[in-house]
């Protein structure tokens, strides 16, 4: 079909869903652009200037907003690339959103209201926040630390979110749509590092901490502000129950149950990562 033939621009081409989304699109011969800062063109969201170039001659881009759709002036962002891609003869807009951010929520508004075909992904926390970033150190230490308590989150496999994600750049069917996006259950924290601990035969524990503690913990290791910022306002006002009711958003996007967490961490394990 058409679409195929025609270039999709995947932001964030180097991150978890992005690298996903680009090794499927490319397995199906679509031409992909990357936007990345090391790309060429290069794309920055702190950058304006670059975004002309990348999107000249596209048709469709996937959007993932760096670092997070919470922070501060990330909706005002959206609205400029949403209003460049548009003059520039984009006419489909696929948007990466987050679970319980009123932030999130913003930009979502942003792309529905671009006068061109869009899709939303709205997804819970990722299975591979585990295994590829934030939770790996600590878990190769054998203790993760979280300023979360006994709360249950229904996490995503980003294998989901990228098929979903190629779908809806390539077929049809999915104009209009908003899809919420998590796995078939819900897990704490606790539950879920037990089952990583199980699997890769280690012992990996779980300690709760207070935010006090786990802000001193960051700056301590002389994280940016804003970044402790960012991270704080999501473990202490996302994860405090809202997101644990389970979506079906999989399900209706591929007609197939989402991916189970126990699944993921035995196919991870197997890969050694866990050590």
């Amino acid at each position: 079909m058409k679409t195929t033939q025609e270039t999709i621009l995947i932001l964030g081409a180097t991150g978890k869903t992005g690298r996903r989304i680009t090794q499927r699109l490319r397995a199906a011969d679509v031409p992909v652009r990357l936007g990345s800062r090391g790309a060429d063109p290069a794309f920055d969201w702190e950058d304006r200037s670059t975004w002309e170039a990348v999107l000249e001659g596209i048709h469709a881009v996937y959007i993932s907003f760096q670092p997070d759709l919470a922070v501060p002036g990330a909706v005002e962002t959206v609205q400029a690339f949403t209003d460049q891609a548009v003059k520039s003869g984009v006419r489909k807009l696929v948007l990466l959103s987050g679970r319980g951010e009123v932030e999130a929520e913003q930009a979502e508004r942003v792309v529905q209201n671009s006068g061109v075909d869009w899709t939303i992904l709205r997804a819970s926390w990722f299975f591979q926040n585990f295994s590829e970033a934030h939770f790996l150190e600590p878990i190769l230490q054998g203790e993760l630390a979280l300023p979360v308590g006994n709360i249950a989150e229904p996490f995503v496999d980003v294998e989901d979110i990228a098929e979903i994600a190629v779908e809806a750049l390539t077929k049809p069917g999915h104009s209009g749509q908003l899809y919420e996006l998590t796995g078939p259950r819900a897990l704490t924290f606790a539950e879920a590092t037990a089952e990583i601990a199980h699997a890769s035969k280690r012992d990996v524990g779980f300690v709760a901490v207070p935010p006090v503690a786990y802000r001193q913990a960051l700056e301590q290791a002389q994280l940016p502000t804003e970044l402790i910022e960012l991270v704080l306002y999501l473990f202490t006002t996302v994860l405090d129950g809202r997101n644990t009711p389970v979506a079906d958003g999989v399900q209706r996007a591929l007609g197939r149950p989402a991916r189970d967490f126990s699944d993921y961490v035995r196919r991870t394990a197997a890969t050694g990562v866990w050590g």
